[in-house]
């Protein structure tokens, strides 16, 4: 009897996890994916490339929200089951609190398993995919790049001016600066143009004008009755290459135990691991592995609701203590995160902090369901 009590408990908390997350997580998306539509109408990138980048940055909004989607869930049903009587079931069928508590710590840690599985493997390797679709794009959305009366600089190393865009497409006095990797530039005006898409690449089609080259000895004029200037060619300010935060884990270890033991340091052409990069690196690797712990600690919290009664006095008030309780565990979870140093002894003292936490928390319970028994 106590296993199909315990079952359903935990199918109570998983169904009610799933939904939440499902919800909760779309709705993040939704407005995540609102924020990332400068990708079409500032950066140029199409919006296949848009779709895929905000697709997969959901294994990070989720990661983020795990901890307290779990805390809610386990929350919300036990004061569910309070308040429908269903918890005395428990207690009638021979349920002991510390044993359900053990239930629920057992539990949290196939969620924490979860967590650090998507913070050691999925996280990283999706938000790299993402960069890697902006890397490997070019600006194919130039139309939207390009409006009137506006210098447009969105593009690396070139800057757009149209004074008028006409209902066929073209545009009339046109201007362009072009700055080559030399210190070298090139200026073109137009009294008229208009963007054609052939052989896959984009080409802004110019009419009566004139190019001036200026590079660190002469200033070279012609004019021109039409020429074609190729837009495929640049490519956004938008970073492309990946952060910290995308880097596989064998890699930022490799940066941390190399820098341990040897102190030096050593670069790629997409990473430093450096004295300037180590401490982000130590705590991006204490984000994705140690700080799950933290699950383990608002399910105790959790929990704190089963040692009372709702016919205890101040019920109300107790509840709303766990929940807050519960929220500051989970909003102490990222500030740890920011004071982890490399070679610091607060950091070891941080590292220590959810274990001491965990275990303190449990002693609590297990003492006070002790007590409540007797």
């Amino acid at each position: 009897m106590k296993k199909l009590i315990f079952r359903k408990f935990l199918l109570d908390v998983t169904i009610f996890f799933i939904i939440s997350a499902l919800s909760l997580t779309l709705i993040v998306w939704v407005i995540q994916a609102v924020n990332y539509l400068d990708f079409v109408s500032e950066d140029g990138h199409s919006f296949r490339v848009y779709f895929l980048f905000t697709l997969l940055s959901i294994p990070k909004i989720f990661s983020k929200l795990i901890i307290f989607l779990f805390f809610i869930s386990i929350f919300f049903i036990i004061v569910k089951y309070e308040e429908n009587n269903e918890i005395l079931i428990f207690w009638t069928h021979g349920v002991k609190k510390i044993q359900l508590i053990n239930i629920v710590f057992i539990f949290s840690f196939f969620i924490l398993i979860i967590q650090v599985l998507l913070n050691l493997f999925i996280v990283p390797k999706t938000q790299d995919l993402a960069r890697s679709y902006i890397r490997s794009s070019n600006i194919d959305y130039f139309p939207a790049l390009i409006k009137p009366k506006q210098f447009n600089d969105t593009v690396e190393d070139l800057t757009i001016f149209i004074d008028k865009r006409k209902k066929n497409g073209e545009f009339e006095k046109i201007f362009l600066k072009d700055r080559f990797k030399s210190g070298n530039s090139q200026i073109i005006s137009s009294k008229k143009g208009a963007i054609l898409y052939k052989n896959g690449n984009y080409f802004l089609s110019l009419y009566d004008g004139k190019i001036i080259n200026i590079d660190k000895k002469n200033i070279t004029t012609f004019k021109f009755s039409k020429t074609e200037f190729n837009l495929s060619k640049f490519s956004t300010k938008t970073t492309t290459f990946p952060k910290i935060q995308e880097l596989n884990s064998p890699r930022l270890l490799k940066c941390l135990v190399s820098f341990y033991k040897n102190k030096k340091s050593y670069s790629t052409p997409t990473f430093s691991c450096d004295i300037n990069s180590i401490n982000a690196v130590s705590q991006e690797l204490y984000k994705r592995t140690l700080n799950s712990i933290y699950i383990l600690i608002v399910s105790l919290i959790a929990c704190g609701l089963i040692i009372k009664s709702k016919d205890d006095f101040n019920y109300e008030k107790y509840k709303l203590i766990i929940f807050c309780i519960g929220v500051f565990a989970i909003i102490l979870s990222e500030l740890v995160t920011q004071y982890i140093k490399y070679d610091s002894f607060v950091s070891i003292l941080l590292i220590g902090l959810p274990f001491v936490l965990s275990i303190s928390i449990y002693s609590y319970l297990n003492f006070k369901s002790n007590f409540k028994s007797s």
